[in-house]
Parts: C-alpha cells; structure tokens; sequence
C-alpha cells in the first residue's frame, strides 16, 4: 500500500480552498477567539474556544481554529485537549446569524467551506485529540466534540445534534461523524428526534467515554489516554487514524462545493427560513427573561 498517497489524499486540501479564492486571515488579535496554551514539559496543547458569551460558531473563529489547527501540526504537540472558556458553554453550535435571516451566497460559503475545513482538520489531525465538554454542546459543539478521539464531560450539561427541531437537516459529513461514535440505530435516533442528553445519558449510550467532576480531572483523564499512545510512532499511529477515517474524510473532499450548495439551498427555503426564524426569537425572548 502507498501510505504516502494515502497521506496526501487523507490530508487538509488548502489549495483547494486558496484555488477558490478561500483565504485564511486571522481574525483581529483583540478578538482572541481561540486560546492556545502548550505545555512544554508534557508537550499538550489545550485549545479553549473563546468568542463569549456562548460561542456561537462564525466565519471568523472557524477561520481562526483552522489556524490553530495548522500551528499544532507544525508543533508536533504531543496531544490536544479542546475545551471552552465561556461559563457553562462548550458550545452553542452554529452562529445564527451566519444562517438567518437569508444570508448572502457570498458570505455563506466561506462560512460553510471553513466549518469543512475546521472538521478535516480536526477529524483528520496527526495528534491524539481530546473533547473536553464543560459546558452544553448542541449542535455544532457536539459536532466539535464527536470529531475528536475521546470525550470528557462534566455533570448536568447536555449534549447532542439537535438540528432536525430547528428545521436543518445535519450534513452527511456530521452523520459520519456520529456513526463513528454510536452504533447505528443509536445515532439515527438521536440525529431523527434531535434529542440532547444529559451527561449521564450520553454516557451510558456511548457518546462521551468518561464523566469527569471537574477540570483538574478531565486533564488527568487526558494525560492517560495521551499516555496510552507514547509507545506507538507518531507516523504509525497518524496514518492508522486517517487510513481508518479515510472513507469519512474523502466523501468530504471530493464533495465541497455540492455540499455547500445543497446546504445553502436548504437553509434558503422559505419554511426553512421560518423555522429558524421562531428560534432565533425563541432565544432572544429567553435572553429578555
């Protein structure tokens, strides 16, 4: 087998991206959307999503995680823990705002093509990764979480893709994702009823792989699944997991621009529209209150 090709096919098409006029600018510094704090000594990366108060998915952190992502590469850290820096929050899933009201074609494909990016990159990483879900994760957090390898959560937080009540339909990419966690028939009735979980309950069916009390313990747990890899090499273990995620990967890759055309078209639909729309006022009502 031709692992070097298989590298290449598996790995990040940034090309692709500048070859369509998608380029990376980092947002403004003073933004800070994503933190990044590496420990020399242990060689883990801790990545904390930053964009208060419940970081809502953008354009501009998706690009700024890319950036990231890009710099740990070059790093060769040893491993990487993502966790959120908002209070009770890991993520809030999707900016609305990017997907309502009828957003510009223009502005929604850079988004879309950079949450594909943010996903290769994460599902596809060289280094072992860790989902550290301190805070709730609908939607595109639970997207985040379920990319990387391993998950830790804390009690009373709840979790889970629940697109389906809100009238979007999760892309295909997103369906993989979950089936690579969850049995079957388990990821169909979560992606269907677009239920979230309680920790417990993402525990007992798979979703998480460890409830953890509190933060000091969740980078314990972390060290020792990081641990479990020191004796493999580093090439072997990374070809290992894109040769496993290959086919997952390449459904994506050769699938960009139908997927973010078909995702657009669906959102543009005016009962689409509508539904997002009673949402986004069902937030803003709960915010009032």
């Amino acid at each position: 087998m031709n692992f070097s090709r298989l590298i290449k096919n598996c790995s990040i098409p940034s090309r692709w991206l500048l070859a369509n006029n998608i380029r990376y600018q980092s947002s403004s510094a003073a933004q800070n959307l994503i933190q990044v704090d590496i420990n020399e000594e242990t060689g883990v990366s801790v990545v904390s999503l930053n964009r208060k108060p419940v970081n809502s998915l953008s354009l501009e952190l998706f690009k700024d995680f890319c950036g990231v992502m890009d710099d740990l590469e070059r790093e060769k850290v040893r491993g990487m823990v993502l966790k959120s820096s908002c209070d009770n929050v890991f993520s809030s899933g999707l900016d609305i705002t990017e997907l309502y009201p009828n957003p510009s074609e223009e502005r929604f494909e850079a988004f879309w093509l950079w949450f594909q990016e943010s996903w290769l990159k994460l599902y596809a990483s060289s280094f072992p990764t860790v989902a550290f879900v301190n805070g709730h994760a609908p939607a595109g957090g639970c997207v985040f979480a379920i990319s990387c390898e391993y998950r830790l959560m804390l009690p009373y937080y709840k979790i889970g893709l629940n697109e389906a009540p809100v009238g979007i339909v999760a892309t295909e990419w997103v369906m993989n994702s979950l089936r690579a966690v969850l049995p079957g028939k388990n990821a169909e009735r979560l992606l269907t009823s677009g239920r979230l979980l309680d920790t417990q309950e993402a525990f007992d069916i798979g979703l998480i792989d460890q409830i953890v009390n509190n933060e000091e313990e969740a980078m314990a747990r972390s060290e020792e699944f990081f641990a479990t890899f020191d004796n493999v090499p580093k090439l072997a273990r990374a070809l290992t997991k894109q040769v496993y995620r290959k086919n997952d990967l390449n459904q994506l890759i050769k699938n960009r621009s139908s997927d973010a055309k078909q995702f657009l078209n669906h959102i543009l639909r005016p009962e689409t529209q509508k539904i997002i729309g009673s949402y986004f006022k069902s937030l803003k009502d709960r915010k009032k209150d």
